[in-house]
């Protein structure tokens, strides 16, 4: 790989910023200053910046906390989207968002370029669980349990069987954590309006094996650590960049 392509991956400086660090000679291969960007490097060599050894992943993985009022879009002309809150140095990398959550919805939405992987989470063959911690009108019963877990007849197809658990079911409101192997447009909120209750709050908490960070506050992100990537790359049958025996 270049040099100056190198320098620009990680998203904290843009190419041509690399190469006028590489002209100053503020770039050492291997302890030795090169002041060519087009200067080939391999994946055993040493990078320093400035003294400072870097290294760079080719792939990005961001877990963001979203909150109400913005879109799960890669831009939008009228509206806020959840790329307006990313970092400008992932944006270079174009992370963009797997799968959706709707505008007034919360929670965990993991963005990544690995395409692959996304790919694959988003699969209708993986059937990748997500739960959702849903506020409710009405009082929810023994009744809508078991028509989640049959399966719920919408206008244009039946829901996967699903879980429900009710958390509490007070007065004219009900609390509720759905599990949901299937992500269609407002499918929750349908499910729901379908056995007469209208969601007032909706909550992402998970996402596969991932769980919300609780030390995030809404509009925030961190990298996923290397065991939360692993984990995924396992639900999605892939490990090392390779299928594994479930794939």
């Amino acid at each position: 790989m270049r040099l100056d392509k190198y320098l620009a991956l990680s998203g904290e400086r843009t190419r041509s910023e690399a190469t006028r660090l590489i002209r100053s000679g503020a770039v050492e291969v291997n302890c030795a200053i090169v002041k060519d960007g087009a200067f080939h490097i391999s994946e055993t060599d040493e990078i320093r910046l400035l003294g400072q050894v870097i290294s760079d992943s080719g792939n990005q993985y961001l877990m963001l906390f979203k909150p109400a009022g913005v879109l799960t879009a890669a831009r939008d002309k009228h509206a806020s989207t959840v790329m307006d809150l990313v970092p400008e140095r992932y944006v270079r990398r174009k992370v963009l968002p797997v799968g959706r959550l709707d505008k007034d919805t919360t929670g965990l939405l993991l963005l990544t370029n690995d395409g692959e992987l996304a790919h694959r989470l988003l699969s209708p063959k993986r059937h990748v669980t997500k739960t959702y911690l849903a506020t409710v009108t009405g009082r929810l019963d023994e009744s809508d349990v078991a028509a989640f877990e049959a399966g719920i007849e919408l206008s244009d197809f039946v829901s996967m069987p699903a879980g429900l658990t009710i958390l509490s079911a007070e007065g004219d409101e009900s609390r509720a954590l759905v599990e949901l192997r299937e992500g269609k447009f407002h499918q929750v909120k349908r499910m729901f309006l379908a056995r007469g209750h209208e969601v007032i709050t909706l909550h992402r908490p998970t996402f596969g094996p991932l769980q919300l960070d609780e030390t995030l506050k809404p509009g925030d992100s961190r990298e996923l650590t290397q065991e939360e990537v692993t984990a995924l790359r396992k639900c999605a049958g892939l490990l090392d960049g390779k299928e594994d025996s479930h794939g």
